[in-house]
C-alpha cells in the first residue's frame, strides 16, 4: 500500500497529497507532515492524529500520540515531505485539523511535534 495517494482536503479547501504506509515504516530524513488514520472501509479514512515534524525518520508524534492513535484504530500513517519551512508544515497541519478535528490533537492548539 506504499504507493497508494490520497488527497486531505482543509478547512480552507485545499488539497494535500498524501502518501499511504503502515505504521512503523521508515522514512528519508526529511520535513514533513503526517496523518495517522484507520481505514473504516476500502478507500475512506478517518484522521485520528495530524501533525509535522522537521525529520520524518527521526520521530512522529511522541509516544502518547501515537499511542492515542493507535488506541483509536489507526492502522496507517499518511505522509508527505513538506519544503519550505516549519511555518508552512504548520500552517498545513492547522487547516487540516480545523477540517478534520481529530480525536488525538488538543483542540486550537497547534499540531508541532518535540524535536
Amino acid at each position: 500500500m506504499a504507493d497508494t495517494e490520497i488527497y486531505w482536503d482543509g478547512q480552507s479547501g485545499k488539497e494535500y497529497p498524501y502518501w499511504i504506509h503502515r505504521i512503523g515504516t521508515y522514512f528519508d530524513d526529511e520535513p514533513g507532515n503526517y496523518i495517522y488514520a484507520k481505514e473504516v472501509e476500502p478507500g475512506s479514512w478517518v484522521a485520528l492524529y495530524i501533525g509535522h515534524t522537521p525529520s520524518l525518520q527521526d520521530h512522529l508524534a511522541d509516544a502518547e500520540k501515537e499511542a492515542c492513535a493507535k488506541r483509536n484504530g489507526a492502522t496507517h500513517v499518511h505522509v508527505h515531505t513538506t519544503p519550505g519551512g516549519e511555518s508552512r508544515q504548520a500552517a498545513e497541519a492547522a487547516d487540516l485539523i480545523a477540517r478534520w478535528q481529530p480525536a488525538c490533537n488538543d483542540r486550537g492548539e497547534p499540531a508541532e511535534d518535540p524535536a
